[in-house]
């Protein structure tokens, strides 16, 4: 029963995140206290504990590409909510997982619109001068103002990275 919840919770998550570019409270917020109350009541209090570390490891692993502007609030949320359903080794895989296959589609996206030579330039530059080998250079703000800064919805890597962690597991 949890599983299905959860990919039903994933699909719609996944449509309004590439229709939209948004994951809603609305979906995740009864998601995150379903699969909180599930969990209680199928495994008792062990597994309402282990649900909330789910949820907390899960929001926990994202907060840092949140607060650099990496992803949005809805992925970070959404990650939380998978760990509620599946638990903190669960949701670690799928964090894994989203990362590898978010790489991938973001390697893809740079390839596509031209900018991979730009972004490893500037990621080059920025460690260089993290050493101080070189002056700080801020190349990531001349690939934002061309105007051909490419994102993609990163609820795909999420939910990519959810269904290779249910195979794997």
């Amino acid at each position: 029963m949890l599983d299905f919840l959860l990919v039903i919770v994933l699909a719609i998550c996944l449509y309004t995140d590439i229709l939209y570019k948004k994951i809603y409270n609305i979906i995740l917020l009864p998601a995150a206290a379903t699969a909180l109350s599930f969990n209680c009541y199928i495994y008792g209090l062990e597994g309402g504990i282990t649900s909330l570390k789910g949820l907390l490891i899960g929001t926990a692993l994202l907060l840092i590409p949140f607060m650099f502007g990496g992803i949005g609030a809805g992925d970070v949320k959404l990650l939380g909510v998978i760990g509620a359903f599946k638990g903190p080794e669960f949701v670690w895989m799928t964090f894994i997982a989203a990362a590898v296959i978010g790489g991938i589609i973001a390697l893809l996206v740079m390839i596509k619109s031209g900018q991979l030579k730009l972004r490893l330039k500037a990621v080059w530059f920025t460690f260089l001068s993290l050493f101080g080998i070189m002056p700080k250079v801020n190349l990531f703000s001349t690939i934002q103002s061309k105007g051909s800064y490419q994102t993609f919805p990163y609820g795909i890597a999420i939910t990519a990275g959810t269904a290779a962690a249910y195979i794997l597991r």
